[in-house]
């Protein structure tokens, strides 16, 4: 198994009624010649988290960071006109707090948004910032609240 020491969160860049999922992203990814989905798991505006590369196979998602990160990416992330924006429905905050928060309990990981590594506006959050808490002991299940 590869060492995994980041976990890097990414918008698709769609409107608010976007459709797609895993597979529709697996297509537009191997037009561009890539040899699988870039992302390992892929979160539909309904919350449903679908699998994407295998988590054994770096991703092909963030420069100079593939080899030891998971890519998660939520469908959204653009308005109507374009512009980047926070839309993530209520069902995606759900599940990407329930699967970031197993993923760093297994990986011992922070979280980082695509944008703390490249010059994006994706995820269109401050997944960095949103996700801080997760890193403290009682959560990780260290130690045990008093």
């Amino acid at each position: 198994m590869r060492l995994i020491n980041e976990i890097i969160v990414h918008c698709s860049a769609n409107g608010p009624t976007c459709t797609f999922g895993a597979k529709e992203i697996n297509q537009v990814h191997l037009a561009r010649g890539f040899s699988d989905i870039g992302y390992h798991y892929v979160i539909k505006r309904d919350g449903t988290i679908e699998r994407g590369r295998a988590i054994s196979h770096p991703g092909a998602h963030c420069k100079g960071h593939n080899a030891h990160s998971i890519g998660v990416c939520y469908i959204g992330g653009i308005d109507a006109g374009g512009n980047p924006v926070d839309n993530r429905t209520p069902e995606q905050k759900a599940s990407l707090n329930k699967l970031l928060l197993n993923l760093v309990r297994m990986y011992h990981c922070k979280v980082y948004g695509h944008r703390d590594f490249a010059n994006k506006a994706c995820p269109c959050f401050d997944a960095k910032k949103e996700y801080e808490g997760f890193y403290n002991r009682e959560v990780l299940g260290i130690v045990k609240k008093t």
